[in-house]
């Protein structure tokens, strides 16, 4: 009670515990020195997409102030799906500008227990989220162990730990993982731990002197059998023939490497594996419609499934005039897709639009562009399922 007295607003402060995601736009000042309008114009898109996104993933803007945003969730894994899909959707938009013009968000993710004030989060847990924003490289995420612990066993992503990272205003240090790129590369081991580089020479050691004596042993070998062909010469023409006859399917020649039904050569093996199934699965996520005068953005969550070559999906939208939603699609060996969505009335089946779409399927992610018939811009950014991962 005299705390009460003594603060007035005490009463209204409370505090409770919030996945922070806390994201700003890499070198905006440069970008704004070069371009303003331009700049201005491709972040205000960027952050209709990035609003939108937080939406479907049932979080909370709490604020903004001119390239940073704020925004709260109830869960650890939304919150880093979301920023997954938002960098993916805002990749998607950043190709097609070109490299000095794309404006990248840098996104860090912390859970903690933080104070509310109105409709305002403070304290610690939200200066941890931004401070590891500026961990993040552009395009990246960063999160924090608390963060990384709710998570580790529910997402299929690649994580790199930074280790206990010193960040200023924040009395302790904080254990930092940066997620890896869209492609699920593996990021390469930290060079400070020292422990794992011993082995590690041990092991190059000995595959070179491996190496060392195999090559002596095949050049003495090789000389050996010139100086048995310079010496033998009547000896080899009279060697008996081969008396075992050719027999029919039989052959010396290497023979083409056969994968399921479709036979191909040795040095097309890279690409086999895509004939046998190396894109197959579900993928999901968001496909969101630009902005328009009469639209404003809006981003829906959908799935499809990879089978082959094709690419095929079915979903229903609105709540009062429902539309059907048909995609097909054509997925290349190189990974490449095209892909047409009809969006046609439930009443009636009539055809109200299409979309046509181009992008690309690189490490479980498909990313792609392209608009309505009639110009407005749509982009789809699906990740595969990790239940039909291979």
């Amino acid at each position: 009670m005299p705390d009460r007295l003594d603060n007035p607003s005490a009463e209204f402060l409370e505090r409770k515990l919030a996945t922070i995601l806390s994201a700003d736009v890499a070198e905006f000042s440069r970008l704004m020195g070069e371009d303003e309008e331009q700049t201005l114009r491709i972040f205000r898109g960027h952050k209709q997409v990035f609003e939108s996104l937080v939406a479907m993933h049932r979080g909370r803007i709490f604020n903004t102030a001119g390239d940073a945003i704020l925004a709260e969730f109830g869960s650890a894994v939304e919150a880093v799906r979301c920023a997954t899909d938002i960098q993916a959707a805002l990749r998607t938009r950043n190709d097609q500008l070109p490299p000095s013009r794309q404006v990248k968000f840098r996104i860090g993710i912390n859970l903690g227990d933080v104070m509310v004030h109105g409709q305002d989060l403070l304290g610690d847990g939200v200066n941890v989220a931004a401070r590891l924003q500026t961990a993040a490289e552009p395009g990246g995420i960063c999160i924090s162990g608390s963060v990384h612990d709710q998570i580790s066993n529910k997402l299929s992503l690649s994580f790199r730990s930074l280790g206990e990272m010193n960040f200023k205003n924040i009395q302790r240090p904080v254990r930092t993982f940066s997620i890896t790129d869209a492609e699920n590369r593996a990021a390469p081991p930290p060079t400070h731990h020292g422990v794992r580089s011993k082995p590690a020479k041990w092991i190059a050691a000995g595959l070179l002197l491996l190496m060392l004596l195999v090559g002596g042993s095949y050049w003495a070998y090789t000389v050996n059998e010139r100086n048995n062909a310079d010496h033998a010469p009547a000896i080899a023409a009279k060697a008996p023939p081969n008396k075992t006859p050719p027999q029919p399917g039989r052959t010396t020649e290497l023979q083409p490497v056969h994968r399921g039904d479709k036979p191909t050569s040795p040095g097309a093996a890279a690409t086999s594996a895509v004939s046998a199934g190396r894109f197959d699965g579900t993928y999901s996520g968001p496909i969101c419609y630009g902005e328009t005068q009469k639209e404003p953005q809006r981003c829906y969550q959908a799935k499809g499934t990879i089978s082959g070559s094709k690419i095929v999906s079915q979903w229903t939208m609105g709540r009062e005039k429902k539309v059907n939603m048909f995609l097909d699609g054509h997925v290349a060996k190189s990974g490449d897709l095209s892909i047409e969505i009809e969006m046609r009335n439930q009443a009636d089946g009539a055809r109200t639009a299409t979309i046509d779409l181009t992008g690309t399927l690189r490490g479980g992610l498909i990313t792609a562009s392209g608009s309505f018939l009639k110009g407005r811009p749509a982009t789809l950014s699906w990740r595969k399922d990790s239940s039909t991962s291979r």
